[in-house]
């Protein structure tokens, strides 16, 4: 038996806050909410408690670039109740009820999301795939990704996702309607893809690439170099592109991550201790 508990603590700006006045101030920074991230029990392959979805934990998430989800491959926080299994010769699988999260992915009756995963792991890589089924919309999603270890100083991989969205359009007794995106396929359109790697130059120096787009004609690209100065202290400095297809429409999520153009350019340092 085991147990897992992180709670983070953030410090970030807040937008347009009014005061007590009616004073408008743009931006003042201040502490975040705390983010109970992780609460689980685990007994052998059952685990109980919040967790990282496995439609995004099981299958590897996406590339290693800081910003992963220019185009959103899935949202990860729910409470869960899993068991994860090994059928032995690199073979695992995963089966997982979910009560999901937000406005609209959070369950709005007694029955649960339901996620499932298959994996087979060789020496070369990895071939996994992951689906899950809505149960406030009644939609289902899935995502294939193919892990390949080129070399030791090189990794490929691509993943693809599919997803029906034909009652994403209505609001499931929520407060706001999902305009065709929902918990397990936060993408647009019906398919997204995403491809990209790893190289490593030496123990210390990495670069690590992603492209991603998907039906709605969002692209985009993220690069960067990741350099470990000391044991447990990285410096990664990253790039990244953007492409919004549906810029203009007036859509909530035609610019769902509230960049101000149609094409974006935006750049990242950050500093990480592990220890």
């Amino acid at each position: 038996m085991k147990t897992y508990t992180e709670t983070r603590f953030n410090f970030g700006d807040r937008n347009l806050v009014t005061d007590a006045r009616g004073n408008v101030d743009n931006n003042p920074a201040a502490n975040k909410a705390t983010d109970l991230h992780f609460a689980w029990i685990q007994l052998g392959g059952l685990r109980v408690g919040k967790d990282e979805t496995p439609y995004d934990q099981f299958i590897g998430y996406a590339g290693n670039v800081i910003q992963d989800t220019i185009i959103p491959y899935g949202i990860k926080d729910t409470n869960v109740v899993s068991y994860y299994f090994d059928a032995g010769s690199g073979f695992s699988g995963v089966v997982s009820l979910e009560e999901g999260s937000g406005v609209t992915g959070t369950i709005d009756s007694y029955v649960p999301h339901v996620v499932g995963g298959l994996k087979y792991k060789g020496e070369w890589g990895a071939l996994t795939g992951v689906v899950a089924y809505d149960s406030n919309y009644e939609e289902v999603a899935g995502k294939v990704r193919l892990d390949v270890n080129v070399n030791k100083e090189l990794s490929l991989f691509i993943m693809a996702g599919y997803g029906t969205d034909d009652n994403l359009s209505d609001d499931a007794g929520n407060a706001i309607d999902a305009h065709g995106r929902g918990f397990y396929k936060p993408w647009g359109g019906n398919w997204a893809v995403w491809g990209g790697g790893t190289y490593k130059f030496n123990d210390k120096t990495s670069f690590n690439v992603q492209a991603s787009a998907d039906d709605d004609k969002n692209y985009a690209l993220a690069a960067n170099v990741a350099y470990t100065i000391v044991p447990g202290f990285t410096i990664t400095t990253e790039v990244d592109w953007d492409h919004f297809g549906h810029f203009d429409d007036g859509t909530p999520f035609g610019n769902w991550t509230k960049a101000d153009k149609k094409d974006s350019v935006g750049g990242i340092v950050r500093s990480q201790r592990n220890f």
